[in-house]
């Protein structure tokens, strides 16, 4: 099956933001009176919606979301960069692409700017904002498809965790898994993702699936 549009998630795949977040997350977490690691961390919220966040935390004190963003935008902005080979291989797709990530808008604008690949995406940005569900739910990812003009067995989605993997496989697309990040590469590829470790191999791979 041909593949008419490659769809990356952003936190993890373009940009090298996944660290930050556990080592923030994590830290705000344990404020709350959770004995939490960043292992567990990683699997329990990278990649997951704000309305999962609020589901899991419940009622958290005054002021704790707020430090919580300050902190991570502080973070952001003082060390944030484009995954290691990300550019070269974006470079070499010559496939319509888009971003689709659970992130708000705000957010996934001030990554890719501060990375330097904003102009790559330009106008084909999809946020959980714009879907009932966010993922692990297919929502996003077919949202994404049918702005684009693509049939979901006719898309590739690059993730790098298991709430992104599920709901790439639960809307019908092939997906392939950056084991780069936190996440163990046995567990993406559990999830029914084609594991990669190096995006320099991902022009190859995409083009593989024709």
């Amino acid at each position: 099956m041909a593949v008419d549009l490659v769809i990356f998630d952003c936190d993890g795949v373009l940009v090298d933001s996944e660290r930050i977040s556990v080592r923030v997350g994590t830290a705000a977490v344990r404020r709350l009176g959770w004995s939490i690691d960043e292992e567990e961390y990683a699997e329990r919220f990278v990649g997951s919606s704000n309305e999962y966040w609020s589901e899991q935390l419940g009622e958290t004190p005054p002021g704790w979301r707020e430090r919580l963003n300050a902190e991570y935008a502080e973070a952001i902005k003082a060390e944030l960069c484009a995954v290691a080979g990300i550019e070269a291989a974006l470079d070499r797709i010559g496939l319509p692409s888009c971003v689709a990530s659970n992130g708000r808008h705000a957010t996934i604008r001030r990554s890719l700017e501060i990375t330097g690949l904003a102009w790559r995406f330009e106008g084909r940005v999809f946020s959980a904002e714009d879907v009932a569900e966010g993922k692990p739910a297919p929502d996003l990812f077919l949202h994404a498809a049918a702005t684009m003009g693509a049939l979901p067995e006719r898309c590739v989605v690059v993730e790098d965790s298991p709430v992104g993997v599920t709901a790439a496989i639960s809307a019908g697309m092939r997906c392939l898994a950056f084991a780069g990040g936190l996440t163990p590469p046995a567990r993406l590829s559990g999830l029914g993702a084609t594991v990669f470790h190096d995006p320099v191999t991902l022009p190859d791979l995409i083009s593989s699936m024709h």
